[in-house]
């Protein structure tokens, strides 16, 4: 059975820093691109960043460029986005994804809320 499991969200004060982590399971990880996408309050799914499979390519939303970064660990099986310079607007659901057999595969998500 695939499953992913976000963890790591949390509320933080405006400028702080985040780790989330995406534990991978039934699939070959590796083998597998990935994104974090983020759900806010009243907007659409929107994706912050993504891995190519060696970790070695890296992409960015403009609104995250410089201050989030996505990394994979793929001897166990693992994404992670750090979240620095955090902005209320980070506030959202965050998710890690794939795209599994030609099915978008996504976690139950961690909640992100920056405020003051």
């Amino acid at each position: 059975e695939v499953q992913l499991v976000e963890s790591g969200g949390g509320f933080v004060q405006p400028g702080g820093s985040l780790r989330l982590s995406c534990a991978a399971s039934g699939f070959p990880f590796s083998q597998y691109v990935f994104s974090w996408v983020r759900q806010r309050p009243g907007k659409e799914l929107e994706r912050v960043s993504r891995i190519s499979r060696s970790g070695s390519a890296t992409t960015y939303a403009d609104s995250v460029k410089g201050r989030f970064t996505i990394s994979r660990d793929n001897a166990n099986n693992t994404l992670f986005l750090q979240m620095d310079s955090l902005k209320p607007e980070d506030t959202a659901v965050y998710y890690c994804s794939t795209v599994y057999f030609g099915e978008t595969t996504t976690g139950q998500g961690t909640q992100v809320t920056v405020s003051s």
